[in-house]
């Protein structure tokens, strides 16, 4: 009888107990998230009051205009700006020596926050002027816009940093750059070498012409990076060319042979060459020559069997011309697969922040400059926000002839790697012109201007408002968690494109920055003594030709009438 009475006790009790924890719960969360929505508001005040420092970051690494591996100013310069604010820094990481990481806080969750840092060959252009007109002739420059990227995630890093002091908030801030992302050279080995591997999640930035983000496949083809190597023998090419052997015919076959070879591959498939080594000079047969090759497709299954083409199309043009041949796998990526939660709660933080408010001028310089590269559109910068970026189908399409084939797509990103490894976000920011050839010097123009200016700190109160949601909502990591294990990794494994053997080709890009370093420093900005870069090359913003700015006032008289 006692024991039927503690049964009818615990029945009628263990309800009112559920009851009262589930309204404690409820005002638990409650509690949650009015702290949330304050120290996102804290944030954005923050992140307001680092306008100059996120300016200055962005100018600096726009004036040192490094390629790939050799980010050496880039290295030294947000090193110490990081080690001043207390993050601890492991340098030459993945035995790159411009590769690093910083780090503070303690415990979990760790949230890694990236973005590249390189530059393209021949772009230099100075900033604010809407036609070519280049700080140095044939030198590099940022005519894709990675200078931005780093500015951005470390106002919103050092701003949230601020705000886990004062609160004792629990986490680990990881920063890190993408070294030589423009040679897909880095990333993978970051992977392999185990840096990712105690990370729960990791935002990724990238220079864009509007405020976004997406998750899913996210239409990127992987790639392989490879240089064919040939070996011959050298002769007088006059006096006894019989008796070379030509690595330079061995080269010129191998491209022959490709670009034959491409009518019978599949649509879905890139690929490119540059002759990088194509011997010294006329009168001496070439017995070194070299070709370098990118191979895109949509998979990695698909990735490898191009490559393996590419290897019997490379050994047939030795057969034929009686040299040897070797490759050298100097960089890769996979396609990309982008985490659905953390984009989701991103997308939130997007919507409340907006886009920019852009001048008349920062209009006047992107028609402009759309107008001087014959853009398709030529409306200015991005007025409207981009909806949130869904998977790209993957369904296959059966063509003509039996044949099925995925939509087609085109550029590779690292990131994909990293995204295989952690779940991973990509955060694009609208500090770009829309409608320029990409990879060009035009697309440098806005990238040390107003435009620019206003994207990092749009972008950096997005990702700021998304780690405090990391940070805060535990749920949002647990949900990113759950679908990389159980829907993006369920029956797709990652298995990386280079082997334990391969190392960076660190040596990349040496010769053309020994060229232009020189030339270049003389350009690099100083905040000390001038607020802008604009300021600093005395440019007028904007500085339109006389007959660019009467063509648009003409168009605009037009449209008013």
């Amino acid at each position: 009888m006692l024991y039927t009475i503690r049964i009818l006790l615990l029945v009628l009790v263990i309800p009112s107990l559920v009851l009262a924890q589930g309204n404690k719960l409820k005002k638990t969360d409650g509690r949650t998230s009015d702290k949330l929505e304050k120290l996102k508001q804290d944030a954005i005040l923050a992140i307001d009051q680092r306008k100059d420092q996120a300016q200055q970051i962005n100018d600096m690494l726009f004036s040192f205009s490094e390629l790939g591996f050799q980010e050496v100013e880039s290295f030294t310069y947000l090193t110490k700006l990081l080690e001043k604010e207390g993050f601890t820094i492991q340098k030459g990481i993945a035995g790159m020596p411009t590769a690093w990481i910083a780090t503070w806080g303690s415990g979990k969750p760790v949230i890694a926050i990236g973005s590249d840092v390189d530059c393209i060959p021949k772009a230099s252009q100075k900033p604010g002027v809407a036609y070519k007109d280049p700080i140095v002739e044939g030198a590099p420059g940022h005519g894709e816009g990675h200078n931005s990227g780093q500015a951005l995630n470390i106002v919103a890093a050092l701003s949230v940093k601020q705000l886990m002091e004062k609160h004792k908030l629990s986490g680990t801030l990881m920063l890190w750059p993408g070294v030589a992302e423009e040679l897909l050279g880095a990333k993978a080995f970051y992977v392999r070498d185990g840096y990712f591997k105690d990370v729960d999640a990791c935002i990724f930035t990238h220079v864009a012409d509007n405020l976004s983000v997406n998750y899913g496949d996210a239409g990127y083809n992987g790639m392989i990076s490879v240089k064919f190597s040939f070996e011959g023998q050298a002769a007088h090419a006059a006096a006894a060319p019989w008796r070379g052997r030509s690595a330079l015919d061995a080269v010129e076959l191998m491209n022959i042979g490709w670009n034959v070879r491409r009518e019978h591959l599949e649509l879905t498939q890139r690929s490119h060459y540059v002759v990088s080594d194509g011997g010294d000079q006329p009168n001496v047969v070439p017995s070194k020559a070299s070709v370098w090759y990118y191979f895109r497709e949509r998979s990695y299954p698909k990735i490898k069997a191009l490559f393996e083409k590419g290897i019997k199309v490379a050994e047939g043009a030795a057969l034929m011309t009686d040299t040897k041949f070797t490759y050298e796998i100097l960089g890769s990526a996979w396609p990309g697969h982008f985490n659905k939660p953390i984009a989701l709660a991103m997308y939130d933080n997007i919507k409340r922040i907006g886009l920019p408010v852009w001048s008349p001028d920062d209009q006047l310089l992107a028609k402009a400059t759309q107008k001087e590269l014959q853009s398709p559109k030529r409306e200015g910068l991005a007025s409207k926000l981009d909806t949130i970026g869904t998977p790209v189908p993957t369904t296959p399409t059966v063509m003509m002839g039996g044949q099925s084939m995925v939509p087609l797509t085109g550029g590779s990103d690292d990131i994909s790697d990293i995204s295989w490894a952690v779940p991973t976000v990509v955060l694009l920011y609208p500090s770009n012109i829309p409608g320029l050839p990409g990879h060009h010097w035009s697309d440098a123009i806005s990238m040390a201007t107003p435009i620019a200016h206003k994207g990092v700190v749009a972008g950096a109160k997005v990702e700021a408002m998304t780690l405090l949601d990391m940070l805060l909502k535990p749920d949002v990591l647990q949900q990113a968690k759950a679908y990389y294990t159980d829907e993006q990794t369920k029956d797709t494994k990652y298995t990386p494109l280079i082997s334990a053997k391969e190392i960076p080709a660190i040596y990349l890009n040496q010769k053309i920055m020994t060229e232009f370093k020189p030339k270049l420093e003389k350009f690099y900005y100083d905040p000390t003594r001038y607020k802008t870069y604009l300021d600093q090359l005395g440019i007028k913003y904007p500085t339109l030709r006389d007959d660019q700015r009467a063509d648009l006032e003409k168009k605009s008289e037009n449209k008013g009438k």
